[in-house]
Formats: C-alpha cells, structure tokens, sequence
C-alpha cells in the first residue's frame, strides 16, 4: 500500500535537471488530526471522535494514571495498534516530498509516526508519541516500545513503572518551545488538518512572520481572522497537500 501511493505521488514531479542549484527555502508544516484521520485513526474532538466515547479526565490526565492505570494503558495499546495497522497517505507522502527542494520541519500534534514512515526527515512531536514509553518519575528516560503493547511490570532503569510516552491534560508541552523557534524562521508556513482551536499549539501561526506566505488546508471551516498573507484550501488533506505541493515543487 505505502509503494502504490509513492508510486501514485511520484507522478506529480518532474527530475530536475543535474546541476541546477536552488536555494532551500524553510518550509515548516503544522499537522493536526485531520491529516492522520484519512488513514483511519480517529480524532479526538470531532463529531463521533474519541472524547464523545471516553472521559478525557479518565484515561488521559496524570490524576487517571495514579486512579486506574490498567485502564489508561488498555486506552494507549488499543491506539498504538490501530498505528501500527495504519499506513501514511497521499498527505504525508507530499510533505516528504517537499524535502525534495526544500529545508522542511513537520511539527505535528499528532503521536502516529506516520510522516515519519513516509519518509519526513525532521519531525518534531508536541503530545509525544504513543510507540514511545516514558518513566513515571523521569521524563527524561524514553524508550521504544517493541509492538503495540505496555504491560504493568515494564519499567524504566529507575524501577519505575512505564507510561505512554504522551502529553496529557494539565502537563506542560516541552517541545513547544522548540516548536516556536522553528516556526518564527519559515519562509513558508502550512497548516494541515487542524482546526487552530488547540492551545498552546494553535499559537504557533502567531509567532509566523506576517509576510510569510502561509496555507490552510482543512476541508472545516478554520479561523484565521487576523492572520496575514493565507491562503485557505477547503479540502481534505490527502488532496489538498499534493495539490499545494505540486505548486510548490514546480
């Protein structure tokens, strides 16, 4: 499935001639749920997303882990194996090609490893990334984990019980900062399947240069009163993001 679709994208650009030289503009693209969710993993705020099926407060704030870890881990492996069932689509599999003629960093709220598995070279994960784990007293201490399950026992070399390597409710964002750096040097800003309503994530279009060209591509109506020089794609990522992509690479 993931060679049809290279297959399929690849048509959509021409080899450039040898020796041609460019100079590598920073595109930065901001990904949300929309753009995974044509893969088949659910979202979590829209109509029928996970939040209407589960409390939130239940399976993803540390208050749950410390009340019922068996629960909160049943929620995470089930997640983690609908990741490992899915495959990129036509959306990540334009974002890698962009790296063809540009300097691109993916900053995702996403925790799949889908762009990742599509070939993006610089990804950085604001909500963590659920085929991680992560010790309970130490943050710090992150390991892979080897399938789609976390059992009680699994523990980090500090005799600590291993959780799911995600932000929840009420923990701080630590890769927001180094988020917003990256944001402030693009040239170009693109924002994919999501609804710019998640803080602080959402914040980071704001600290954009207002002369940078910047694109929305979301088939839902997305706010972006007060935001200079965007352009609005009202489609779904996997034929928003080729079609930009193709103007971009031409």
């Amino acid at each position: 499935m993931c060679m049809e679709l290279q297959t399929y994208w690849s048509q959509f650009f021409v080899t450039l001639p040898q020796g041609r030289r460019f100079s590598m503009q920073k595109i930065v693209v901001f990904t949300g749920a929309g753009t995974s969710a044509e893969s088949g993993l659910g979202t979590f705020r829209d109509s029928g997303g996970l939040w209407e099926q589960y409390d939130v407060y239940k399976i993803a704030t540390p208050e749950a882990w410390k009340e019922n870890r068996e629960l909160v881990q049943k929620f995470y492996n089930d997640r983690r194996k609908q990741v490992l069932e899915a495959v990129p689509n036509a959306a990540h599999f334009a974002v890698a090609e962009l790296e063809k003629n540009f300097d691109v960093t993916v900053i995702t709220q996403n925790v799949d490893d889908l762009h990742e598995r599509a070939g993006s070279s610089n990804v950085i994960h604001l909500h963590g990334e659920i085929r991680k784990s992560q010790s309970s007293i130490d943050p710090s201490l992150v390991y892979d984990i080897d399938g789609w399950e976390l059992k009680a026992g699994d523990k980090c070399e500090k005799g600590s019980q291993l959780r799911p390597h995600v932000v929840w409710f009420g923990e701080p964002v630590p890769m927001m900062e180094p988020a917003c750096l990256v944001a402030e040097s693009a040239d170009i800003f693109l924002v994919i399947g999501t609804s710019l309503n998640v803080y602080p994530a959402a914040g980071l279009i704001d600290v954009v240069d207002q002369d940078v060209p910047k694109y929305v591509i979301d088939p839902q109506e997305v706010d972006v009163t007060g935001i200079k020089n965007v352009t609005v794609f009202k489609e779904k990522a996997s034929t928003g993001v080729p079609t930009l992509a193709k103007q971009l690479l031409a």
